[in-house]
């Protein structure tokens, strides 16, 4: 019986290892640094400290608007925001709704959106263009007769890709 040895491990083996290991970790690098950067959907702001010190202050209307048992379903409908808002016991013919979108990454400029109302709800009277975008509406609703109104503020992110999409909490 013949015992063969094994091979010896030679550089070039050396080579082909660092190669293979190097190409593993740039391939993956490279496949992170793509998916981070086409699919980030968060908010990019002047100064990170700053908005920091407002988080509390955004907490608070967030839980005021919660408060208020007010409802806003926004979706995009042929190029425009639709949104149907169930405003309780509050008088829903005096509401007054506006909007501000913003895109996650500042890469558009911001669009203010002013609406019209409907018989299903409001549309925007401006358009809104095709891609991701952050929308804050602010709701005035309950003035009668000189009666103070209640204010409330929904944030809703929207991908307003397709013809009719919706808006997500």
């Amino acid at each position: 019986m013949t015992v063969t040895s094994p091979k010896p491990f030679t550089g070039r083996h050396m080579a082909a290892i660092l190669v293979a290991g190097f190409g593993v970790v740039i391939g993956v690098n490279v496949s992170m640094a793509t998916l981070a950067s086409t699919t980030f959907g968060g908010i990019v702001v002047e100064n990170s400290y700053v908005a920091s010190q407002q988080f509390n202050r955004w907490l608070s209307e967030a839980a005021r608007a919660r408060g208020l048992g007010w409802r806003l379903d926004a979706g995009r409908t042929d190029g425009h925001v639709a949104v149907s808002l169930d405003l309780g016991s509050t008088h829903a013919a005096s509401a007054r709704i506006g909007a501000v979108a913003r895109h996650p990454l500042g890469r558009l400029a911001d669009v203010p959106l002013s609406f019209r109302r409907t018989r299903t709800g409001w549309v925007s009277v401006e358009p809104l263009p095709a891609g991701r975008w952050i929308v804050r509406f602010d709701v005035e609703a309950g003035r009668r007769g000189g009666a103070p109104s209640r204010r409330s503020a929904h944030e809703r992110s929207c991908t307003c890709a397709p013809p009719r999409s919706r808006c997500g909490a």
